[in-house]
């Protein structure tokens, strides 16, 4: 399987350890693709920032790659607030380029439940439960 990633531009400075990390141990959204199968990160960019003029054309270059889905990245729920055109993305994304577009990379990190857990921001998160994970797996994406 191959895959695109593309993470909010707040985080444009990420290396991509977590997402790197969860898609070797098949974690978080990545936990859809079997273990015993190869997956290949084909690309790896930002939004370009708000209001995201990035993903208009980067999934073109993904796809020329090979990818087979994009994935947008678990910092669009997480960053506060969460990014108000992740449904927008996708959408966009799936009708204009006919790949499949996941929600999510690394699970959730604990701290962000902890601060956002008494937040409207919350329910964006639990509406991913493949991202939730147990505790042990929020604390190792701390």
């Amino acid at each position: 399987m191959k895959i695109g990633i593309i993470i909010c531009d707040r985080y444009r400075e990420c290396a991509g350890g977590k997402c790197f990390r969860a898609a070797h141990h098949r974690a978080g959204a990545f936990s859809r693709y079997p273990a015993d199968e190869p997956l290949e990160i084909v690309g790896y960019t930002t939004c370009g920032g708000c209001p995201g003029g990035n993903v208009e054309y980067t999934p073109e270059e993904m796809l020329k790659n090979g990818a087979e889905a994009i994935h947008l990245a678990t910092g669009f729920l997480v960053g506060y607030p969460p990014c108000p055109s992740l449904g927008y993305f996708k959408e966009f994304i799936e009708t204009r380029y006919g790949v499949p577009v996941v929600i999510g990379t690394h699970p959730i990190p604990e701290h962000y439940l902890r601060a956002h857990g008494a937040l409207p921001s919350r329910d964006a998160v639990r509406a991913h439960p493949e991202l939730m994970g147990s505790p042990e797996s929020r604390l190792a994406y701390e």
